[in-house]
């Protein structure tokens, strides 16, 4: 009787921990797909397979979606199917070799890639950011330095992304602040602010330019004008720059908005 009574509860106790490794699958099948959303997209250029799928599957293992393509021709036309953050490619490829792709993926895209090259090989390199490469590694590589080499063009153009938009926009907020490009009125939090011409022109150009720094010569040239960097001084941006935070700055004595780098110049904080 005992002997049975073990039996049943270890029959339920896998059933138990059945049901719990089912449910732990599926909640993170369910949150590798929302992840996969918005995940990079990168593209493995290689004819050697065995490279190819262990940069695959390094790569999956840190949520990136990962294309390959093992020939020239396959890469171009995978290029052209779809817009990567990253291209990783290899130079010594059969068909078209990893230049020859380069160039043709930069007639139709300014999509990332790095070039995989011979190790000491420096003419692959320069050739490489000739034919329009943004960054090599060279082989053997190790696979920590091509997720560092990713990240960081990922991060830099998410930057670059974002500071178009930011040009682009009519409209920019940063904070409490709002900056109208085109009524040329500013609020911040919600009440607008009066500012002269030249109040507004040097802060839509810092706005637009977050953790820029401009050196007060820069900034005159900017806003006042070339006829202003001949006859103009430049103590003339320290008063604007003065007034204007004392018309957006909750404390202009410790700015939150427009800072002093001593000794260079003015940036605004994003």
């Amino acid at each position: 009787m005992y002997f049975l009574l073990i039996i049943y509860f270890k029959a339920i106790l896998i059933r138990i921990l059945q049901k719990v490794s089912f449910m732990v699958y599926s909640l993170k099948k369910f949150a590798y797909i929302k992840i996969g959303e918005n995940m990079a997209k990168i593209l493995v250029v290689d004819d050697e397979k065995l490279i190819v799928k262990g940069i695959r599957f390094s790569l999956e293992q840190d949520g990136y979606e990962v294309d390959c393509a093992y020939d020239g021709d396959e890469a171009i036309e995978r290029a052209k199917e779809r817009e990567y953050d990253v291209v990783l490619l290899d130079v010594m490829l059969p068909g078209h070799d990893g230049f020859e792709v380069c160039q043709t993926i930069r007639e139709f895209s300014e999509m990332p890639i790095i070039m995989l090259t011979a190790k000491g090989d420096d003419m692959d390199k320069i050739l490489g950011l000739e034919y329009g490469a943004d960054d090599y590694i060279t082989k053997p590589f190790n696979i920590l330095e091509v997720k560092a080499r990713i990240k960081a063009i990922i991060r830099r153009n998410n930057k670059k992304s974002g500071a178009a938009k930011r040009q682009k926009s009519s409209v920019v907020t940063e904070g409490d602040l709002k900056l109208d490009r085109e009524s040329r009125r500013v609020f911040i939090k919600d009440k607008e602010i009066n500012l002269t011409a030249k109040e507004f022109d040097l802060l839509e150009l810092l706005v637009t330019n977050p953790n820029k720094v401009y050196s007060r010569e820069s900034l005159l040239e900017y806003v006042w004008g070339n006829k202003a960097m001949v006859s103009g001084d430049v103590r003339t941006v320290d008063v604007h720059v003065r007034r204007l935070r004392e018309k957006i700055e909750p404390s202009p004595s410790d700015p939150k908005y427009v800072h002093t780098k001593w000794g260079v110049g003015y940036f605004f904080r994003a």
